[in-house]
């Protein structure tokens, strides 16, 4: 079923029980199965979306994928490279780029940075993530799952969460940086004159 005013680019694929709302936009190359698109979602191109719900207004793509069981809650952002699997993001969120949200609930308003990872798979069961409302987790950060994120909290960048964190917090753990001037010439290859 598509509502009115939805607008759907050559190439596209519904497939099976698909229903789009009004003003739905849907671009070149992507391919919707078994899922509901609510009003005023833009698809944008090259998208893989399976047995998903897409609330209002939402933005999906390019080239993101959305797994069984997804939820995509009203304005959210899912953006480029984004791979989506059994999880529920809340209303405003945002997961932009190159990131991977697995068996997980990610609340109202957070934003997770570029190179995100939910670490879901112990190689035996799948874990749950939790994240809560308006947190903040900044690039090239994972969560080994089963791990809780509270509510406004505040991950640093190249940050491994492994333990909860309680509303309000600040985590990060990486290394330090130790620079060696002069150095790099012993690991670099240098060109024959």
């Amino acid at each position: 079923e598509v509502g009115p005013a939805s607008i759907i680019y050559p190439n596209v694929f519904l497939q099976g029980k698909t229903k789009l709302g009004s003003s739905v936009i849907v671009e070149t190359g992507s391919i919707i199965k078994n899922s509901k698109i609510e009003d005023k979602v833009q698809v944008k191109a090259h998208c893989y979306i399976t047995d998903s719900v897409i609330q209002k207004s939402a933005a999906i793509g390019p080239f993101a994928h959305l797994r069984p069981e997804t939820e995509i809650g009203p304005e959210v952002k899912i953006g480029n490279f984004v791979e989506i699997k059994k999880s529920r993001l809340g209303k405003g969120a945002k997961v932009s780029h190159l990131s991977y949200v697995g068996d997980a609930d990610i609340g109202e308003e957070s934003n997770l940075g570029c190179g995100f990872i939910t670490c879901n798979y112990d190689g035996q069961k799948k874990h749950k993530t939790i994240i809560g409302d308006r947190t903040f987790v900044g690039s090239d950060s994972q969560v080994v799952a089963p791990v809780t994120i509270g509510n406004d909290c505040y991950v640093a960048s190249s940050t491994t969460i492994t333990h909860n964190m309680p509303d309000g917090s600040f985590a990060i753990s990486r290394g330090r940086q130790v620079t060696k001037e002069g150095l790099a010439k012993k690991f670099l290859k240098t060109p024959k004159s």
